[in-house]
């Protein structure tokens, strides 16, 4: 078994810290850019545009913040069961304007939560995986988590599956590769495993448990 690569405590907050700010980025730019038209009387014709960007803007910064809290943040730290309607909402609501469409085989109406937190990061780098659309499905059961994403020219990096099976990118980690490490190490937590395939445009992401 691959050795986990050493990460101080202060790195891996520090990239998981850029990975959050970097998904936020978007929205949060949007509104603000929304309020200087807001503001400019000259752009008065444009008020209305402006209006409907900060609604969607704040809707889908609302959207990720609930999301990253719990894929991310302590708030899914403590124990108890996340409602699988619960967890569809939050993934539902995360990527409303993903080009891949969402599908889901739950099996039963609750996750224990920091299983249901792994899933979070697995759909995650699902949907990255398929940039020009395709569907993406999210199975439970049998003692594993498992996303399924096909698509046209779907893609795995090798340093995002390095990464999720607990190995080091051959560059380092950054922003982009930190969350899959993130991944993996919670499902090592948890006494299981994790790793990605992929077969023609289909990419597996998984975790395993013995239970």
């Amino acid at each position: 078994m691959s050795t986990a690569p050493k990460l101080t405590p202060s790195t891996l907050a520090a990239l998981l810290c850029a990975r959050i700010c970097h998904d936020l980025v978007s929205p949060v730019g949007a509104l603000g850019t929304a309020i200087e038209i807001l503001d400019d009387e000259s752009n008065a014709d444009m008020h209305d545009d402006a209006l409907a960007l900060i609604k969607s803007s704040s809707r889908k910064a609302s959207a990720k913040l609930k999301y990253l809290r719990i894929a991310f943040g302590a708030a899914g730290s403590a124990p108890g069961v996340l409602a699988t309607a619960e967890l569809q909402g939050l993934i539902d609501d995360m990527f409303d304007d993903a080009k891949a469409d969402l599908a889901y085989d739950w099996d039963g109406e609750g996750l224990e939560k920091s299983r249901a937190r792994l899933l979070l990061g697995l759909i995650m780098l699902a949907v990255q995986s398929v940039p020009r659309g395709g569907e993406v499905r999210v199975v439970t059961g049998n003692g594993a988590l498992k996303v399924v994403a096909t698509g046209k020219r779907a893609r795995l990096d090798d340093n995002i599956a390095r990464a999720l099976s607990g190995r080091a990118p051959e560059d380092g980690f950054d922003g982009r590769t930190i969350a899959p490490f993130y991944a993996g190490m919670m499902a090592r937590e948890l006494g299981g495993t994790t790793r990605a395939d992929m077969v023609d445009e289909t990419v597996t992401f998984r975790a395993d448990f013995d239970s």
